[in-house]
């Protein structure tokens, strides 16, 4: 399977969970606005989500993918299994007595981490405190589902991993559907809402289990001991624990200065939401695909297929994430209007929102850069110099929120987030420069210039359709706002993709073979869509 190939079958399963995730978010705006709730719920479910991206999907899956991958390339199915129990015993006992002690002083945590302004809101801060302690042991089944991922992404075995996050929107859903026809108050649909983020979890680790045991990794548990590969691990997770979660945490850190301004941690949520779903799809699919077929090859001492990746994965996130962001950032109004502008979600969270849409659109790019290059790093097991460049990052974002929130609010919070990444992947392509790991071919920067004048140019025939298009974009009724925005995103789309084919920035042969894949409908893995 071609690598655009394997980068389409992990963005197609998490398409789907990102179009389930509007759905939720468009409710969750109808249902309860960017009220006290809204802010209570949001927060809360940072935390834990917070913890999921450092020691999972972070940290854990940074370290555990590369050594899994080289484990089954040079021992094979069975020291691979070892491995991952030995693994697997320590991360279950690890996770257990976190959740436990999280639980007992949650009042601590929120009091000092998750939301310290809340405390000027008694009856905000009490729930925050209930919702996160039920939403906490999500981060459990999270964490053995990312392992579980891990296993099977090693084995390029990657849709099934992909899609499973719907569940959480599907849940959730029903949570929402279940509350409006109900017409339940807003706190009960906030404990809903929190019930309905553990039982996902539960449901997630399930699929997984039975996916892993399919393939032959029916893991036992063992009696925890650091073995050497354990303490390898861990060795490598320490740094791999700031680096791997620098999205989270700057948001993190962004909704900590937020709490002081009403609504701005619901509103900040709205509109990464939007932003999340090329990052998510196109960064999620390369950072998946990356780092163990790199890994694969590094072991195999294949230089030719290192190069490969690099190369193709740079033009593929550049050429959908650079035309995504110059579209957000554009129109990012008629965009938040048409998904959110609805019950409680008004005409004027609809501009606060659309301003932090494009604040963050900004950063798009570097958002999704940053899983081209890191796993370069990843793949040598050198986590630190990606650690210290997150550090470099994340300091930039304070420095930065706290200079811009004063001014802008919570615009200032995104335009930090997004600046603060540009500097980050400044430093890594340097650094791979320099260290002679990655020098992008003459054919790669010719497409990526191409890419560059194609998004430009769309992005001016975006601008024109909106200014010309303007009453029918913005208080028009819905069916027709829905018309025109599909229709200028259309328009945008055809001169993207026509200057991008015409000439040459898009590759027409792997263009043409997953054309052709899709329409003979045979699948490049069987087992990951059964």
């Amino acid at each position: 399977m071609s690598l655009i190939r394997k980068f389409a079958s992990v963005a197609s399963g998490t398409m789907a969970s990102r179009v389930f995730g509007f759905a939720r978010e468009a409710l969750i705006g109808a249902t309860l606005g960017a009220g006290p709730v809204a802010d209570a719920f949001y927060a809360a479910f940072r935390f834990p989500n917070l913890f999921r991206r450092l020691f999972a999907e972070g940290a854990f899956n940074t370290a555990f993918i590369p050594l899994f991958a080289k484990e089954l390339e040079g021992g094979g199915v069975d020291g691979a299994r070892r491995f991952g129990e030995e693994v697997l015993s320590v991360l279950v006992l690890s996770l257990a007595v976190l959740s436990v002690l999280a639980i007992l002083f949650m009042p601590s945590l929120v009091g000092t981490i998750i939301a310290p302004k809340f405390a000027d809101t008694p009856d905000k801060f009490d729930l925050t405190v209930v919702l996160t302690r039920i939403m906490f042991p999500y981060l459990f089944c999270m964490s053995l589902v990312a392992m579980l991922s891990g296993i099977l992404n090693s084995m390029r075995r990657y849709f099934l991993a992909a899609a499973v996050p719907v569940l959480l929107n599907i849940i959730l859903i029903a949570v929402l559907v279940a509350a409006l026809v109900m017409g339940a108050e807003q706190d009960v649909v906030g404990l809903g809402l929190a019930w309905g983020v553990l039982a996902s979890g539960i449901a997630q680790l399930g699929i997984l289990v039975w996916a892993a045991a399919r393939e032959g990794y029916a893991m036992r548990l063992r009696r925890p001991r650091l073995s050497p590969s354990v303490k390898r691990l861990l060795v490598l997770m320490g740094p791999a624990l700031l680096t791997g979660g620098v999205t989270q945490i700057n948001l993190l850190i962004g909704q900590i200065i937020a709490s002081a301004q009403d609504g701005a941690i619901a509103l900040l949520n709205y509109a990464d939401r939007i932003n999340q779903l090329p990052l998510g799809v196109i960064g999620i699919a390369v950072g998946v695909v990356l780092l163990p077929e790199l890994s694969r090859a590094l072991k195999a001492g294949d230089a030719a297929d290192v190069q490969h990746l690099q190369n193709r994965s740079l033009e593929f996130a550049l050429a959908l994430t650079l035309p995504a962001a110059v579209g957000l950032a554009v129109m990012p109004a008629p965009i938040v209007g048409l998904l959110y502008e609805r019950g409680a979600f008004t005409a004027e969270t609809t501009a606060l929102t659309a301003a932090a849409l494009a604040a963050f659109a900004v950063g798009l790019p570097a958002f999704v850069l940053r899983k081209v290059f890191q796993p370069a790093f990843f793949a040598h097991e050198d986590m630190k110099t990606p650690m210290w460049f997150t550090g470099v990052e994340v300091a930039l974002n304070i420095s930065f929120s706290l200079a811009l929130f004063p001014v802008y609010g919570h615009v200032g919070i995104a335009a930090a987030t997004s600046i603060a990444a540009w500097a980050n992947v400044m430093l890594l392509v340097v650094t791979l420069w320099r260290r002679d790991l990655f020098r992008p071919s003459p054919v790669t920067l010719r497409r990526v210039a191409l890419i560059v004048l194609a998004s430009a140019m769309m992005g001016g025939v975006v601008w024109r359709l909106q200014e010309t298009f303007s009453s029918s974009l913005v208080g028009a009724p819905l069916l027709i706002r829905l018309v025109a925005v599909a229709g200028v995103i259309g328009a945008g789309a055809v001169v993207y993709f026509g200057i991008a084919i015409a000439t040459g920035a898009l590759d027409r042969k792997q263009l043409a073979g997953l054309v052709r894949r899709r329409r003979v409908g045979a699948p490049a893995a069987p087992t990951e869509t059964d």
